[in-house]
């Protein structure tokens, strides 16, 4: 196996509920930490979204490996950030046997 180049600082969050002050909760993120990835582009296609079309963009994103239950390990409904870019994570496994990497299949989704 042939090691990931992981060339991509990407900022690992999780969703937090907050009170909006009102009664009710508003959604917000929290930063669990940066993690070093690498990050490769899987297919696209374009979709009709709220406010009009939206490009959604699926990416293989892979990170060093953790154990299961560590902040440092990406779960689903997490999220990577770079930027101004937004990675939604879909769906976590192990690269190998040993569990040194993981594959995380995101969508990012871009107004058109």
């Amino acid at each position: 196996m042939t090691a990931p180049l992981l060339n991509r600082c990407l900022v690992l969050e999780a969703p937090v509920s907050m009170p909006d002050g009102a009664g009710g909760l508003v959604e917000s993120w929290a930063e669990l930490g940066t993690l070093w990835a690498e990050v490769s582009p899987r297919s696209g296609r374009e979709a009709l979204g709220e406010t009009g079309p939206v490009a959604i963009n699926a990416f293989r994103i892979i990170v060093r490996g953790a154990p299961m239950g560590a902040s440092s390990r990406p779960v689903p409904g997490q999220r990577f950030r770079q930027g101004l870019r937004v990675f939604r994570v879909l769906a976590v496994t192990e690269l190998d046997p040993g569990g040194l990497y993981l594959i995380c299949e995101t969508r990012e989704e871009v107004a058109a």
